[in-house]
């Protein structure tokens, strides 16, 4: 990569939506009257952000309270309750279906309530992770937030889900890769602590895209190859030129729409993207170690959980980043990860260094673990 420069540092306030920023805007700015409702959701729900980046800028600033957990809980069980916003933008909502109740007749909230736990069973079961915090933390939702908005988000306490402008997205609950993909944040806040601006905050895009997978084809029993590799399956509607959000198999493949545009995520360092945008490209540049993972699932082949996941995981949970970790940092400690658990020179840890250099990031450099 060369001829790049850093970018400047991102403002305090932000929060970890599926739908980019730079997705949204470029929708607010059409002037199609085919897309009016669609156009002017966009503009509603990039409006609705800026309050919710505030509230997650003080979470992170300040001491999480002590969560309360039931007595005589046994470990690894889910405990999860959904709320239903009506289509208003104060949370959490009228709590309408908890732990072990029957489904409703409101798709969304089984949708979401089936997510979490569908997110749990990856984590509990594969790496011994209790729910986000490590602890057994209660899992909400709230789901029909806002008028047609169009993201899904965790702010630090909880998952919220828009239902859509119905034009360009459908409701956000329809893809279980959003639901893990939204939840991971919350894991990589209670570990690593990426800070979400320049590299580290794709790292931390990254991470969710990746465990949004794993937890869709855990759910799916799907082997790597047989993966769809997609983000956000689902969402948009058949108006749409496009797949889903993103793909980790061919990151810049996942849509390519008028009025969309075509995907800019790229797929390897000398397409890095220099922006002072989207916090320094956070849902850009995560498409270069997505696919590093993709490249690393595939070599190893089997289910992608096993090795390639238990590598990243081991990596995200183990004390190895820090808040500013970059590309390189991140390549070189899944080598020390996979080195740890399953030997230098092995196969995992061969295709883990393949990969990284398949992408352009040189695992053997200096990179910023924590600095």
């Amino acid at each position: 990569m060369t001829g790049r420069r850093s970018p400047t540092a991102a403002p305090a306030h932000h929060r970890c939506g599926i739908v980019p920023p730079y997705l949204l805007l470029r929708l607010a700015q059409v002037d199609d009257p085919r897309f009016a409702v669609a156009a002017e959701a966009a503009r509603t729900s990039l409006l609705r952000d800026q309050p919710v980046r505030e509230h997650r800028a003080l979470l992170s600033t300040t001491a999480r309270p002590p969560v309360h957990v039931a007595a005589g809980r046994l470990a690894g069980s889910v405990d999860r309750s959904i709320y239903d916003a009506g289509a208003l933008t104060r949370l959490p909502g009228r709590r309408v279906r908890t732990e072990g109740t029957p489904e409703l007749t409101d798709v969304a909230v089984n949708e979401a309530y089936d997510g979490l736990g569908q997110t749990q069973a990856l984590f509990w079961t594969v790496f011994g992770r209790d729910s986000i915090d490590g602890s057994g933390l209660p899992l909400d939702a709230t789901v029909h937030y806002g008028h047609e908005y169009d993201n899904a988000f965790w702010d630090g306490e909880r998952m919220v889900f828009g239902d859509g402008d119905g034009q360009v997205f459908t409701r956000f609950t329809v893809s279980l890769s959003v639901i893990a993909h939204e939840l991971t944040h919350g894991i990589t806040e209670f570990t690593a602590g990426l800070a979400y601006e320049a590299q580290s905050g794709a790292l931390n895009e990254s991470l969710s895209d990746v465990f949004g997978c794993l937890v869709e084809q855990h759910a799916r029993g799907q082997s790597a190859v047989d993966a769809s590799w997609l983000i956000g399956e689902g969402l948009f509607t058949d108006q749409v030129q496009g797949l889903a959000l993103r793909s980790l198999r061919a990151p810049g493949s996942a849509y390519n729409d008028d009025v969309l545009g075509t995907d800019p995520q790229p797929d390897h360092m000398s397409g890095f993207v220099d922006t002072e945008d989207d916090n320094g490209g956070v849902h850009l540049n995560s498409g270069i170690p997505n696919r590093a993972f993709y490249l690393t699932a595939t070599a190893l082949g089997g289910n992608a959980w096993e090795r390639a996941g238990r590598i990243w995981f081991d990596t995200l949970t183990g004390g190895l980043l820090h808040r500013h970790t970059d590309f390189a940092g991140f390549a070189r400690a899944t080598l020390t990860s996979a080195a740890a658990r399953y030997g230098t020179g092995s196969a995992e840890w061969t295709a883990v260094q393949s990969s990284w250099n398949r992408v352009g990031v040189d695992s053997a450099a200096g990179g910023n673990i924590a600095a």
